[in-house]
């Protein structure tokens, strides 16, 4: 691990801090310390994926309330819950794009060593590599819009400055290289030693290559539904086919930095104390008597020091779940919760007054473990989109309703993957999935169903940035925004974060042309190529 860490000391200083070559050389020819040739480039991997998936308040603070999957009455939660930038807090809208690049520059960092290796002996971790690269930049670019893709993480090979590539032309090339990755990848190899979602298998590597290509290629729906077609069918019959393929990395409760990040935010005093599912989404499942109501919320003790203990658990009946509304705080003025319809009152008395007391928090010994599990993609997701595929008259296997059940199914299923107390009864699921069938009534009414149930599935899998980006593309929910005083957005959910600030300084040129193809520019309500 000693000589791991002094390796990548040597890799992270080159691409980050410009340190001097005599520095560099001095590492790479101390006979005490490894040498490319020698170092484990499968170490690599583990790392991206830990960094792409573990990243905490970077979506809580915006997506998860933007999305009215959570309401927060805490000042720096006021950036996604009422569109305000809250003091440094707007910082965090460019950690995608800056710790993005972080992990994209170790994905490339790791095919290089893996060539210089043994390039035909590490093929499969060259090609896992483009599939990951394309996982962080479909991020990246959704997030920002133009963003540099083929110049991307060429630090070493002396690009200090790259070019922002335009979506559309990043959207192509992704697309091309996760077929050729796909295509490359052979199970008669060996395998990645260090792959934290499937443990170096192939042939799951090869589902999530065509269920990643799946929804590269449904974010063209609005903008070029022809190739989404195109590529889209490419994937029939290849993608994930059932819960044991989801992608999900086990964090490690033991080690700090490999701790549940969001788990860890959730947990903090304030967050905890006022971090509740929103209303929209609990008048959601109430509405059609979701049986995850009862597995995913729960309702604090009452009083203010019960409400904190977190060794207590609360009450998950159904019957009892409230979910707080957006955009109100605890300020006592006209927007203070107290002051909201329907405030359910409080709990407690006096100094032991918990205000939020009622409303409904995600259960904590299902997420809020420190070696809890995060989804990165998951079958239920994948079938949604071939449901809205075939919806569209796109050549898929399977009816429209089979791919809906079988998403459906597929959600619920996963709840026992976050924890065994989330497992629902089979016969419940069934009976749920046969009562609530899609809706064929027209086609608006199958996408709502088909997306609606999307956005439920990445929110109560806390894969917020996920949700806020389909809802974008399909523009379901039809979520009501709140209008805060002093909302930088007039009044209406962001369509985008604005880019890393340091590149305005550091990057200026290429910056600036990015820009000037948003129309409105580098601002929360503009939209990206694909958004229209």
């Amino acid at each position: 691990m000693k000589k791991a860490m002094i390796y990548m000391a040597g890799f992270f200083c080159l691409i980050y801090s410009g340190c001097s070559k005599e520095k560099l050389d001095e590492i790479n020819t101390d006979p005490t310390k490894v040498t490319e040739k020698n170092y484990d480039p499968n170490d690599l991997l583990s790392s991206a994926q830990l960094k792409y998936v573990n990243i905490g308040y970077h979506q809580l603070l915006y997506q998860s309330t933007m999305m009215q999957l959570f309401a927060s009455t805490y000042y720096y939660y006021n950036n996604g819950d009422k569109y305000i930038n809250v003091a440094s807090f707007t910082d965090y809208q460019g950690r995608i794009f800056n710790e993005g690049y972080a992990q994209a520059s170790t994905i490339r960092e790791m095919q290089r060593l893996a060539s210089l290796k043994n390039q035909q002996a590490n093929s499969n971790l060259i090609n896992i590599g483009d599939i990951m690269f394309v996982l962080i930049l479909q991020r990246i670019t959704d997030t920002y819009g133009d963003v540099p893709y083929l110049q991307a993480a060429k630090a070493m090979q002396g690009i200090k400055y790259p070019v922002y590539d335009k979506q559309e032309d990043i959207y192509d090339t992704m697309l091309h290289d996760l077929e050729n990755a796909i295509n490359n990848l052979d199970p008669q190899k060996p395998k990645p030693t260090a792959d934290l979602f499937y443990k170096g298998d192939i042939d799951k590597w090869k589902k999530f290559g065509y269920s990643l290509m799946l929804r590269v290629a449904m974010r063209l729906t609005k903008v070029n539904p022809e190739k989404a077609r195109e590529w889209a069918e490419k994937t029939v019959g290849k993608t994930f086919s059932g819960v044991d393929d989801n992608a999900i990395l086990i964090t490690d409760m033991l080690s700090f930095n490999s701790q549940n990040g969001i788990s860890l935010a959730l947990r903090t005093f304030s967050d905890y104390l006022e971090v509740r599912w929103s209303k929209t989404l609990i008048d959601q499942l109430k509405s059609t008597n979701d049986p995850r109501l009862g597995v995913i919320g729960e309702v604090p003790l009452d009083g203010l020091a019960q409400n904190s203990n977190q060794n207590l658990k609360g009450n998950n009946d159904p019957a009892v779940q409230i979910g707080m509304p957006n955009g109100f705080d605890l300020q006592e003025g006209t927007t203070d919760i107290r002051n909201s319809p329907g405030y359910p009152g409080g709990t407690g008395t006096g100094t032991d007054f918990a205000p939020l007391g009622k409303y409904s928090r995600p259960r904590t010994s299902v997420y809020l473990k420190l070696g809890g599990p995060i989804f990165v993609m998951t079958y239920a997701e994948t079938e949604f989109l071939l449901a809205e595929a075939k919806v569209r008259g796109w050549n898929v296997t399977g009816t429209a309703k089979l791919h809906y059940n079988n998403g459906l199914t597929a959600s619920l299923r996963s709840m026992s993957q976050l924890d065994p107390l989330a497992e629902i009864n089979p016969t419940v699921i069934s009976n749920y999935v046969a009562q609530n069938p899609l809706d064929e009534s027209s086609i608006q009414n199958s996408f709502k169903a088909i997306n609606t149930q999307y956005w439920i599935t990445t929110g109560t899998n806390f894969n917020f940035i996920e949700a806020w980006l389909n809802w974008k593309r399909s523009g379901y929910p039809e979520l009501v925004p709140v209008n805060y005083t002093g909302n930088v957005t007039n009044a209406t959910i962001p369509r985008r974060m604005i880019y890393l600030s340091t590149e305005i300084l550091n990057n200026t040129n290429n910056y600036k042309a990015a820009v000037s193809r948003l129309a409105g520019g580098d601002v929360l309500t503009s939209r990206v190529w694909w958004d229209k």
